[in-house]
């Protein structure tokens, strides 16, 4: 059995939030989330986690620089982050990369089933 899985979400999108967490929490993964980068910074750096999902377009701060922002702080710099945002072109996609983003997912109508096959290649769900 693998223990229970810690993610944070950080999405702007109180309906999106709630419709990815349900698809985790089914599969025993434990949801925090945040509405924006700075309030995401914050339960980062405060909370121990598994595993970081990602949006790109957020207010205040952009999840590129929420991703680079992580990667500078020693506590979070090897935390895993999944970047899954409607921003699905190739030039988002290797500006979240360089970003340090583990995976990037694009939101479409496979991006669920995309997050889950990412989380059980990291061993994170069944």
């Amino acid at each position: 059995m693998i223990k229970q899985a810690t993610i944070l979400l950080i999405e702007d999108s109180p309906t999106q939030a709630q419709e990815i967490a349900g698809h985790l929490s089914q599969r025993g993964v434990d949801v925090l989330i945040a509405e924006d980068g700075p309030q995401g910074l914050r339960l980062a750096s405060s909370s121990e986690l598994d595993l970081l999902v990602l949006d790109v377009n957020l207010p205040s701060m952009s999840g590129f620089q929420v991703c680079r922002r992580l990667r500078r702080d020693k506590q979070t710099a090897d935390l895993p982050v999944i970047m899954l945002t409607a921003a699905g072109g190739s030039d988002d996609m290797m500006q979240g990369l360089d970003a340090g983003a583990t995976d990037y997912i694009p939101k479409d109508e496979f991006a669920i089933d995309n997050l889950l096959a990412a989380l059980q290649s990291m061993g994170l769900i069944d």
